[in-house]
Protein backbone atom coordinates (compact mmCIF):
# COMPACT_ATOMS: atom_id res chain seq x y z
CA UNK A 1 0.00 0.00 0.00
CA UNK A 2 3.24 2.40 0.71
CA UNK A 3 4.50 1.78 -2.45
CA UNK A 4 0.96 3.00 -4.24
CA UNK A 5 0.76 6.05 -2.29
CA UNK A 6 4.16 7.08 -3.18
CA UNK A 7 3.72 6.45 -6.55
CA UNK A 8 0.20 8.26 -6.72
CA UNK A 9 1.95 11.24 -5.18
CA UNK A 10 4.74 11.26 -7.73
CA UNK A 11 2.76 11.55 -10.12
CA UNK A 12 0.32 14.26 -8.63
CA UNK A 13 3.31 16.13 -8.07
CA UNK A 14 4.97 15.99 -12.13
CA UNK A 15 1.60 16.77 -13.58
CA UNK A 16 1.16 19.78 -10.89
CA UNK A 17 4.43 20.75 -12.56
CA UNK A 18 3.20 20.45 -16.13
CA UNK A 19 0.08 21.95 -15.50
CA UNK A 20 1.96 25.26 -14.29
CA UNK A 21 3.98 25.03 -16.97
CA UNK A 22 0.98 25.39 -19.28
CA UNK A 23 -0.82 27.86 -17.31
CA UNK A 24 2.22 30.06 -17.39
CA UNK A 25 2.11 30.02 -21.39
CA UNK A 26 -2.01 30.71 -21.04
CA UNK A 27 -1.69 33.62 -19.27
CA UNK A 28 1.13 34.97 -21.01
CA UNK A 29 -1.00 34.58 -24.10
CA UNK A 30 -3.86 36.33 -22.83
CA UNK A 31 -1.46 39.08 -21.19
CA UNK A 32 -0.59 39.44 -24.74
CA UNK A 33 -4.16 40.05 -25.57
CA UNK A 34 -5.59 42.82 -23.02
CA UNK A 35 -2.03 44.44 -23.94
CA UNK A 36 -3.36 45.30 -27.19
CA UNK A 37 -6.42 46.49 -25.85
CA UNK A 38 -4.46 49.36 -23.81
CA UNK A 39 -2.20 50.02 -26.92
CA UNK A 40 -5.28 50.36 -29.25
CA UNK A 41 -7.15 52.91 -26.61
CA UNK A 42 -3.66 55.08 -26.06
CA UNK A 43 -3.59 55.42 -29.36
CA UNK A 44 -7.09 57.03 -29.67
CA UNK A 45 -6.12 59.58 -26.69
CA UNK A 46 -2.91 60.18 -28.72
CA UNK A 47 -4.70 61.23 -32.27
CA UNK A 48 -7.39 62.94 -29.77
CA UNK A 49 -4.17 65.14 -28.68
CA UNK A 50 -2.74 65.67 -32.10
CA UNK A 51 -5.80 66.85 -33.28
CA UNK A 52 -6.05 69.40 -30.53
CA UNK A 53 -2.50 70.63 -31.14
CA UNK A 54 -3.53 70.98 -34.77
CA UNK A 55 -1.07 68.54 -35.95
CA UNK A 56 -3.63 66.27 -37.43
CA UNK A 57 -6.39 67.74 -39.95
CA UNK A 58 -9.84 67.18 -38.51
CA UNK A 59 -10.46 64.37 -41.77
CA UNK A 60 -7.49 62.69 -41.05
CA UNK A 61 -7.91 62.52 -37.36
CA UNK A 62 -11.75 61.13 -38.14
CA UNK A 63 -10.30 58.64 -40.57
CA UNK A 64 -7.03 57.96 -38.46
CA UNK A 65 -9.74 56.94 -35.16
CA UNK A 66 -11.68 54.65 -37.12
CA UNK A 67 -9.24 52.53 -37.85
CA UNK A 68 -7.71 52.08 -34.80
CA UNK A 69 -11.32 51.81 -33.25
CA UNK A 70 -12.05 48.41 -35.48
CA UNK A 71 -8.51 47.18 -34.08
CA UNK A 72 -9.65 48.14 -30.85
CA UNK A 73 -12.87 45.99 -31.05
CA UNK A 74 -10.98 43.11 -32.44
CA UNK A 75 -8.54 42.97 -29.87
CA UNK A 76 -11.10 43.44 -27.34
CA UNK A 77 -13.40 40.53 -28.60
CA UNK A 78 -10.50 38.25 -28.64
CA UNK A 79 -9.53 38.96 -25.32
CA UNK A 80 -13.14 38.02 -24.44
CA UNK A 81 -13.03 34.92 -26.38
CA UNK A 82 -9.65 33.71 -24.37
CA UNK A 83 -11.51 34.61 -21.39
CA UNK A 84 -14.35 32.68 -21.47
CA UNK A 85 -12.39 29.71 -23.22
CA UNK A 86 -9.93 29.72 -20.32
CA UNK A 87 -11.43 27.84 -17.69
CA UNK A 88 -12.64 25.21 -19.76
CA UNK A 89 -9.57 24.52 -21.40
CA UNK A 90 -7.48 24.55 -18.20
CA UNK A 91 -9.03 21.68 -17.10
CA UNK A 92 -9.44 19.23 -19.98
CA UNK A 93 -5.57 19.91 -20.45
CA UNK A 94 -5.03 19.17 -16.34
CA UNK A 95 -7.46 16.12 -17.13
CA UNK A 96 -5.18 14.99 -20.36
CA UNK A 97 -2.06 15.28 -18.15
CA UNK A 98 -3.19 13.61 -15.02
CA UNK A 99 -4.75 11.07 -17.57
CA UNK A 100 -1.83 10.24 -19.54
CA UNK A 101 0.55 10.04 -16.73
CA UNK A 102 -1.49 7.53 -14.33
CA UNK A 103 -2.47 5.49 -17.44
CA UNK A 104 0.89 5.50 -18.91
CA UNK A 105 2.88 5.21 -15.55
CA UNK A 106 0.60 2.20 -14.22
CA UNK A 107 0.37 0.66 -17.44
CA UNK A 108 4.01 0.28 -17.75
CA UNK A 109 4.37 -0.56 -13.98
CA UNK A 110 1.76 -3.49 -14.59
CA UNK A 111 3.72 -4.27 -17.94
CA UNK A 112 7.64 -3.99 -16.46
CA UNK A 113 6.86 -4.28 -13.16
CA UNK A 114 5.76 -7.20 -10.42
CA UNK A 115 2.75 -5.83 -8.87
CA UNK A 116 2.16 -8.89 -7.08
CA UNK A 117 5.62 -8.85 -5.33
CA UNK A 118 5.64 -8.13 -1.59
CA UNK A 119 7.99 -5.74 -0.30
CA UNK A 120 11.24 -7.33 0.71
CA UNK A 121 13.32 -5.00 3.00
CA UNK A 122 16.93 -5.93 3.38
CA UNK A 123 16.93 -7.89 6.69
CA UNK A 124 14.81 -10.47 4.86
CA UNK A 125 16.87 -10.31 1.96
CA UNK A 126 19.80 -11.45 4.30
CA UNK A 127 17.88 -14.01 6.02
CA UNK A 128 16.91 -15.57 2.60
CA UNK A 129 20.26 -15.47 1.58
CA UNK A 130 21.82 -17.15 4.83
CA UNK A 131 18.87 -19.90 4.69
CA UNK A 132 19.97 -20.52 1.00
CA UNK A 133 23.91 -20.59 2.35
CA UNK A 134 22.91 -23.41 4.47
CA UNK A 135 20.63 -25.85 1.95
CA UNK A 136 23.82 -25.74 -0.27
CA UNK A 137 24.94 -28.64 -1.70
CA UNK A 138 27.64 -30.91 0.81
CA UNK A 139 31.51 -31.37 -0.84
CA UNK A 140 30.29 -35.20 -2.45
CA UNK A 141 27.62 -33.85 -4.27
CA UNK A 142 30.08 -31.30 -5.43
CA UNK A 143 32.32 -33.07 -6.17
CA UNK A 144 30.48 -35.86 -8.45
CA UNK A 145 29.01 -32.62 -10.30
CA UNK A 146 32.06 -31.32 -11.03
CA UNK A 147 34.34 -34.97 -11.69
CA UNK A 148 33.56 -34.47 -15.33
CA UNK A 149 35.04 -31.15 -16.22
CA UNK A 150 38.38 -31.54 -13.86
CA UNK A 151 41.76 -31.75 -16.22
CA UNK A 152 43.56 -34.73 -15.75
CA UNK A 153 47.22 -35.27 -17.00
CA UNK A 154 47.61 -35.54 -20.83
CA UNK A 155 49.96 -38.83 -20.13
CA UNK A 156 50.57 -41.06 -17.10
CA UNK A 157 54.06 -42.88 -17.46
CA UNK A 158 53.76 -46.79 -16.38
CA UNK A 159 56.88 -46.61 -13.73
CA UNK A 160 54.68 -43.58 -11.76
CA UNK A 161 51.30 -45.65 -12.45
CA UNK A 162 52.95 -48.52 -10.76
CA UNK A 163 54.77 -46.54 -7.62
CA UNK A 164 51.10 -45.16 -7.05
CA UNK A 165 49.69 -48.96 -6.96
CA UNK A 166 52.51 -49.72 -4.30
CA UNK A 167 51.56 -46.34 -2.50
CA UNK A 168 48.03 -46.65 -1.94
CA UNK A 169 48.93 -50.37 -0.99
CA UNK A 170 51.57 -49.01 1.17
CA UNK A 171 48.82 -46.80 2.77
CA UNK A 172 45.90 -49.02 3.14
CA UNK A 173 48.42 -51.14 5.22
CA UNK A 174 49.80 -48.08 7.13
CA UNK A 175 46.66 -46.06 7.44
CA UNK A 176 48.21 -43.91 9.69
CA UNK A 177 51.46 -43.74 8.24
CA UNK A 178 51.76 -39.38 8.14
CA UNK A 179 54.77 -39.61 5.27
CA UNK A 180 52.63 -41.81 3.30
CA UNK A 181 49.20 -40.28 3.41
CA UNK A 182 51.34 -36.64 2.26
CA UNK A 183 52.64 -38.35 -0.45
CA UNK A 184 49.42 -39.59 -1.74
CA UNK A 185 47.59 -36.95 -1.07
CA UNK A 186 50.00 -34.91 -3.44
CA UNK A 187 50.03 -37.42 -6.34
CA UNK A 188 46.49 -38.20 -6.37
CA UNK A 189 45.69 -34.48 -7.20
CA UNK A 190 48.98 -34.80 -9.31
CA UNK A 191 47.17 -37.72 -11.32
CA UNK A 192 43.67 -35.71 -11.85
CA UNK A 193 41.86 -37.68 -8.58
CA UNK A 194 40.68 -34.65 -6.76
CA UNK A 195 38.27 -36.63 -4.48
CA UNK A 196 41.10 -38.99 -3.87
CA UNK A 197 43.42 -36.43 -2.91
CA UNK A 198 41.22 -34.69 -0.87
CA UNK A 199 39.99 -38.22 0.69
CA UNK A 200 44.09 -38.77 1.69
CA UNK A 201 44.36 -35.10 2.76
CA UNK A 202 41.32 -35.79 5.18
CA UNK A 203 43.27 -39.27 6.69
CA UNK A 204 46.50 -37.07 7.31
CA UNK A 205 44.64 -34.77 9.47
CA UNK A 206 42.91 -37.32 11.00
CA UNK A 207 46.57 -39.29 11.78
CA UNK A 208 47.78 -35.94 12.66
CA UNK A 209 45.53 -35.03 15.15
CA UNK A 210 46.66 -32.15 17.48
CA UNK A 211 49.62 -31.52 15.49
CA UNK A 212 47.29 -30.32 12.41
CA UNK A 213 49.37 -26.90 11.04
CA UNK A 214 47.93 -24.07 9.39
CA UNK A 215 49.63 -25.04 6.30
CA UNK A 216 47.25 -28.49 6.64
CA UNK A 217 44.16 -27.12 7.02
CA UNK A 218 45.38 -24.45 3.64
CA UNK A 219 46.36 -27.75 1.77
CA UNK A 220 42.68 -29.05 2.78
CA UNK A 221 40.85 -26.04 1.69
CA UNK A 222 42.40 -26.09 -1.59
CA UNK A 223 42.16 -30.02 -2.12
CA UNK A 224 38.38 -29.48 -1.39
CA UNK A 225 37.77 -26.51 -3.23
CA UNK A 226 39.62 -27.89 -6.68
CA UNK A 227 37.62 -31.42 -6.01
CA UNK A 228 34.13 -29.50 -6.12
CA UNK A 229 35.10 -27.30 -9.26
CA UNK A 230 35.92 -24.16 -7.42
CA UNK A 231 33.07 -24.29 -5.17
CA UNK A 232 33.14 -24.12 -1.18
CA UNK A 233 30.99 -26.57 0.63
CA UNK A 234 29.57 -26.58 4.06
CA UNK A 235 32.90 -29.03 4.75
CA UNK A 236 35.30 -26.98 3.41
CA UNK A 237 33.33 -23.65 5.20
CA UNK A 238 34.38 -25.77 8.36
CA UNK A 239 37.97 -25.96 7.71
CA UNK A 240 38.13 -22.15 6.76
CA UNK A 241 36.85 -21.77 10.28
CA UNK A 242 39.77 -23.63 11.64
CA UNK A 243 42.16 -22.32 9.92
CA UNK A 244 40.80 -18.60 11.04
CA UNK A 245 40.67 -19.70 14.67
CA UNK A 246 44.50 -20.81 14.76
CA UNK A 247 45.47 -17.73 12.46
CA UNK A 248 42.87 -14.98 11.70
CA UNK A 249 45.43 -13.30 9.37
CA UNK A 250 45.67 -16.44 7.12
CA UNK A 251 45.97 -15.52 3.78
CA UNK A 252 44.69 -18.16 2.19
CA UNK A 253 42.02 -18.68 4.65
CA UNK A 254 40.87 -14.92 4.21
CA UNK A 255 40.55 -15.79 -0.07
CA UNK A 256 38.98 -18.95 0.91
CA UNK A 257 36.26 -17.15 3.12
CA UNK A 258 35.98 -14.37 0.16
CA UNK A 259 35.43 -16.90 -2.45
CA UNK A 260 32.45 -18.17 -0.05
CA UNK A 261 30.74 -14.69 0.85
CA UNK A 262 30.41 -14.56 -2.99
CA UNK A 263 29.15 -17.80 -3.65
CA UNK A 264 26.26 -17.41 -1.10
CA UNK A 265 25.84 -13.56 -2.77
CA UNK A 266 27.44 -11.88 -0.06
CA UNK A 267 29.56 -9.33 -2.12
CA UNK A 268 29.57 -6.81 0.38
CA UNK A 269 31.78 -9.27 3.20
CA UNK A 270 34.09 -10.44 0.18
CA UNK A 271 35.04 -6.99 -0.80
CA UNK A 272 37.10 -5.73 2.17
CA UNK A 273 38.81 -9.37 2.26
CA UNK A 274 39.92 -9.42 -1.38
CA UNK A 275 40.83 -5.56 -1.78
CA UNK A 276 43.03 -6.40 1.20
CA UNK A 277 44.62 -9.77 -0.47
CA UNK A 278 45.27 -7.64 -3.71
CA UNK A 279 46.70 -5.08 -2.13
CA UNK A 280 48.77 -6.67 -0.23
CA UNK A 281 50.16 -10.32 -1.65
CA UNK A 282 53.46 -11.01 -3.93
CA UNK A 283 52.49 -11.00 -7.45
CA UNK A 284 53.56 -15.33 -7.48
CA UNK A 285 50.61 -15.86 -4.65
CA UNK A 286 48.42 -18.47 -6.31
CA UNK A 287 44.87 -16.41 -5.65
CA UNK A 288 46.19 -13.17 -7.32
CA UNK A 289 44.71 -14.34 -10.72
CA UNK A 290 41.21 -14.79 -9.64
CA UNK A 291 41.13 -11.71 -7.49
CA UNK A 292 42.06 -9.35 -10.22
CA UNK A 293 39.61 -10.92 -12.69
CA UNK A 294 36.87 -10.64 -10.42
CA UNK A 295 37.85 -8.12 -7.90
CA UNK A 296 35.94 -5.29 -10.10
CA UNK A 297 32.87 -7.29 -10.50
CA UNK A 298 32.57 -8.18 -6.54
CA UNK A 299 33.90 -3.93 -5.52
CA UNK A 300 30.81 -3.13 -7.80
CA UNK A 301 28.26 -6.26 -6.17
CA UNK A 302 29.25 -4.69 -2.94
CA UNK A 303 28.06 -0.84 -4.24
CA UNK A 304 32.10 0.38 -4.32
CA UNK A 305 33.77 1.47 -7.82
CA UNK A 306 37.46 0.26 -7.32
CA UNK A 307 40.63 0.09 -9.64
CA UNK A 308 43.13 -2.29 -9.21
CA UNK A 309 46.84 -1.20 -8.21
CA UNK A 310 48.96 -2.08 -11.23
CA UNK A 311 51.01 -5.25 -11.17
CA UNK A 312 54.26 -4.80 -10.15
CA UNK A 313 57.34 -7.43 -10.82
CA UNK A 314 59.54 -9.16 -7.69
CA UNK A 315 60.20 -6.76 -5.19
CA UNK A 316 63.76 -7.15 -2.66
CA UNK A 317 61.43 -9.00 -0.62
CA UNK A 318 59.66 -11.15 -3.00
CA UNK A 319 63.41 -12.61 -3.69
CA UNK A 320 64.05 -12.72 0.00
CA UNK A 321 60.97 -14.85 0.63
CA UNK A 322 62.10 -17.17 -1.99
CA UNK A 323 64.95 -18.10 -0.50
CA UNK A 324 62.95 -20.17 2.49
CA UNK A 325 61.06 -22.16 0.10
CA UNK A 326 61.51 -25.75 -1.53
CA UNK A 327 63.04 -25.73 -4.95
CA UNK A 328 60.03 -26.91 -6.59
CA UNK A 329 57.77 -23.97 -5.02
CA UNK A 330 60.64 -21.42 -5.29
CA UNK A 331 60.06 -21.78 -9.14
CA UNK A 332 56.92 -21.39 -8.91
CA UNK A 333 57.43 -18.09 -6.82
CA UNK A 334 59.67 -17.16 -9.43
CA UNK A 335 57.74 -17.64 -12.96
CA UNK A 336 54.86 -16.14 -10.76
CA UNK A 337 57.12 -12.79 -10.66
CA UNK A 338 58.40 -12.62 -13.97
CA UNK A 339 54.59 -13.32 -15.13
CA UNK A 340 53.93 -10.28 -13.48
CA UNK A 341 56.77 -8.11 -14.70
CA UNK A 342 56.28 -8.93 -18.34
CA UNK A 343 52.14 -8.53 -17.94
CA UNK A 344 53.21 -4.90 -16.09
CA UNK A 345 55.53 -4.10 -19.21
CA UNK A 346 52.98 -5.28 -21.85
CA UNK A 347 50.60 -3.39 -20.50
CA UNK A 348 52.37 0.01 -18.68
CA UNK A 349 55.64 -0.23 -20.47
CA UNK A 350 58.75 0.66 -18.22
CA UNK A 351 62.89 1.40 -18.35
CA UNK A 352 64.81 -0.36 -20.34
CA UNK A 353 66.52 -2.02 -17.21
CA UNK A 354 63.42 -3.96 -16.46
CA UNK A 355 63.00 -5.24 -20.27
CA UNK A 356 66.40 -6.21 -19.73
CA UNK A 357 65.81 -7.71 -16.90
CA UNK A 358 62.51 -9.93 -18.05
CA UNK A 359 64.73 -11.18 -21.04
CA UNK A 360 67.63 -12.26 -18.28
CA UNK A 361 64.89 -13.90 -16.47
CA UNK A 362 63.08 -15.81 -19.62
CA UNK A 363 66.30 -17.20 -20.68
CA UNK A 364 67.07 -18.31 -16.68
CA UNK A 365 63.91 -20.40 -16.87
CA UNK A 366 64.69 -22.02 -20.32
CA UNK A 367 61.79 -20.21 -22.34
CA UNK A 368 64.39 -19.58 -24.87
CA UNK A 369 61.80 -18.25 -27.98
CA UNK A 370 59.93 -15.79 -25.72
CA UNK A 371 63.16 -13.88 -24.59
CA UNK A 372 63.68 -13.96 -27.93
CA UNK A 373 60.75 -12.17 -28.90
CA UNK A 374 60.96 -9.95 -25.87
CA UNK A 375 64.49 -8.82 -26.52
CA UNK A 376 62.66 -8.32 -30.14
CA UNK A 377 59.64 -5.75 -28.54
CA UNK A 378 62.48 -4.18 -26.50
CA UNK A 379 64.57 -3.33 -29.53
CA UNK A 380 61.01 -2.03 -31.63
CA UNK A 381 60.26 -0.02 -27.73
CA UNK A 382 63.28 1.64 -27.75
CA UNK A 383 64.59 2.14 -31.42
CA UNK A 384 65.09 5.56 -30.79
CA UNK A 385 66.83 6.19 -27.56
CA UNK A 386 70.61 5.55 -28.42
CA UNK A 387 71.23 4.98 -24.35
CA UNK A 388 68.23 2.48 -23.85
CA UNK A 389 68.89 0.68 -27.23
CA UNK A 390 72.72 -0.32 -25.38
CA UNK A 391 71.32 -1.27 -22.15
CA UNK A 392 68.60 -3.73 -24.33
CA UNK A 393 71.68 -5.41 -26.50
CA UNK A 394 74.05 -5.62 -23.87
CA UNK A 395 71.06 -7.97 -22.15
CA UNK A 396 70.52 -9.67 -25.54
CA UNK A 397 74.45 -10.21 -25.67
CA UNK A 398 74.75 -11.62 -22.12
CA UNK A 399 71.66 -13.60 -23.20
CA UNK A 400 73.20 -15.04 -26.59
CA UNK A 401 70.13 -13.27 -28.84
CA UNK A 402 72.88 -10.51 -29.90
CA UNK A 403 73.09 -10.79 -33.85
Amino acid sequence: MTFWFLACLIIAGVAAVMVRALMRARHSEMGGAASDVQVYRDQLQEVARDEARGVLAEAEAEAVRLEVSRRLLDADRRAQARDEQAPGNKRLAAGIIFATLIAGGIGIYLAQGAPGTADLPINARLAALDAAAKDRPGQEEAETMAAPNLPRPEFVGEDFSDLMDRLREAVRARPSDIQGLTLLARNEARLGNFAAARRAQEQLLAAKDDGITTYDLAAMIEMMVFSAGGYVSPEAEEYVSRLLALDPGNRAGRYFLGLLHVQVGRPDLAFPLWRDLLETSMSHEPWMPVLRAGIIDVAAGAGVTYEPPAVRGPTAADIAAAEDIEAEDREAMIRGMVEGLATRLAEEGGRPEEWAQLVHSLMVLGDDQRARNTYIEAQAVFGGDAAAMAIIRDAGARAGLAE
